[in-house]
């Protein structure tokens, strides 16, 4: 199988990478001297998948303090990559879309409501998760104009993947490195009442192979339908590490929105989750 891999080196796109080994697989990355615009302006070589992960800064702190940049950047390369497999026609393209596309009017304190994929209406859509999230509404809309053109697409939206590789840009990798450093006072940003819900990489990356492979388009959620808090994954890092911290809670930095838990129930027709978070922690302190 021809595949092309954009973010090859992000966090999904080396997981995606290793899980495709053995296959012809094109990886894309700046950090690897090769871009996704260049690629998507000049070739016109055809491939069996693409894998759609290229995207600038897709983390809270650059959503929050550059939204401009990173909207712009995230827009560029989604509107060029759907033109060009409007004129190259992939047998299938897979679009990362994400849980910010949902309304945030859902994802407030004391809601708990379990996002499903009818939330978002496209003929109509609510204010979503910041500038991020206007983003990936309009990458999914590009997405059904392509299938209505013939083309074959499958629109994922993760939620919160994680795994050991991560690094601190992200929660997941935030906490892992504090707890392995025995950091005390334990910093957590906002009050630490927010809840996600984390899908662990090889997962995320299971479901989305599984999905391309059974011709699924989506839109479909990436989540395991639990939440956690951040304070709750907090302990269960300071547990792990065998230490018990204070901790100090930074109301002043970016938090997100209260809850953010998906439906699971597509996915599931195809997809069953197989690491729990308990055991991704366990995993992450072990990779030190």
């Amino acid at each position: 199988m021809k595949v092309l891999l954009t973010g090859a080196a992000g966090f999904i796109g080396r997981h995606l990478a290793a899980a495709l080994d053995g296959h012809d697989v094109a990886a894309v990355d700046v950090l690897r001297g090769s871009n996704a615009l260049d690629v998507f302006r000049r070739s016109d070589r055809h491939f069996d998948l693409v894998l759609h992960c290229a995207a600038v800064q897709p983390h809270r702190s650059a959503i929050d303090s550059s939204p401009a940049t990173v909207g712009a950047g995230c827009l560029e390369l989604d509107a060029a990559m759907f033109a060009w497999a409007a004129r190259t026609r992939p047998g299938r393209v897979i679009y990362f879309s994400s849980s910010a596309a949902y309304p945030i009017s859902l994802q407030r304190s004391g809601m708990e409501v379990r996002l499903h994929e009818s939330h978002i209406w496209l003929d109509r859509p609510e204010q979503p998760d910041a500038i991020y999230g206007w983003v990936k509404l309009t990458g999914e809309q590009l997405a059904r104009r392509y299938r209505e053109q013939g083309g074959a697409v499958t629109v994922v939206r993760p939620f919160s993947g994680y795994g050991e590789d991560q690094g601190e840009r992200f929660p997941f990798g935030a906490f892992q490195s504090r707890a392995q450093r025995h950091e005390d006072p334990f910093t957590i940003w906002g009050d630490g009442t927010q809840v996600r819900d984390w899908i662990h990489v090889d997962d995320l990356v299971g479901a989305v192979l599984v999905a391309a492979r059974e011709g699924v388009d989506g839109p479909v959620n990436l989540g395991t339908g639990i939440g956690t808090s951040m304070t709750e994954l907090a302990e269960l890092f300071a547990k792990e590490a065998s230490y018990s911290p204070a901790v100090d809670y930074k109301a002043d930095a970016p938090a997100g929105v209260a809850y953010r838990v998906c439906d699971p129930t597509r996915m599931l027709d195809f997809y069953e989750p197989r690491v729990s978070l308990a055991e991704g922690v366990h995993r992450a302190m072990g990779a030190a």
